[in-house]
């Protein structure tokens, strides 16, 4: 199955800051900003386009239970995944449970824009987050 580059996920710690660096040093153009309290999420996104090329920030709003606070913690902010599309999400699914490439489960979900997305294992992707996604409402 074809995968296109769908965007790049950065974790950061101030979110005016970075959209201030995409817009004004980058040239970029903000497409959505939006806060996301979904277990799981919990973290305000600013979707980003520099180019034709997309970038969400995800900023954790709780440093306890965010993912991406733990992210930031352990690793500090910069790059947390790796967007492709899929034509089909579910038959996407098929194919890496084929190749024994685990998801996580707990990710799988559609979010406001009509994305539907799952999380791969980092332990089967060389310890890269990557994100399948699929827009089946979009023609």
């Amino acid at each position: 199955m074809e995968k296109k580059l769908d965007h790049i996920g950065v974790a950061v710690r101030n979110l005016e800051d970075s959209i201030d660096f995409y817009l004004n040093v980058l040239g970029g153009k903000l497409i959505d900003r939006y806060r996301s309290e979904a277990q799981g999420v919990e973290s305000e996104i600013a979707i980003l386009e520099v180019n034709g090329n997309r970038t969400e920030l995800l900023m954790p709003t709780n440093n306890t239970t965010s993912p991406i606070a733990r992210f930031i913690k352990q690793k500090g902010k910069g790059v947390h995944h790796i967007a492709y599309h899929v034509h089909d999400l579910d038959e996407a699914l098929e194919e890496l449970k084929q190749k024994g490439i685990r998801t996580l489960e707990d990710t799988l979900r559609v979010n406001k824009h009509g994305r539907r997305l799952i999380y791969l294992n980092p332990a089967d992707t060389e310890g890269t987050i990557i994100e399948y996604c699929d827009y089946p409402n979009m023609v």
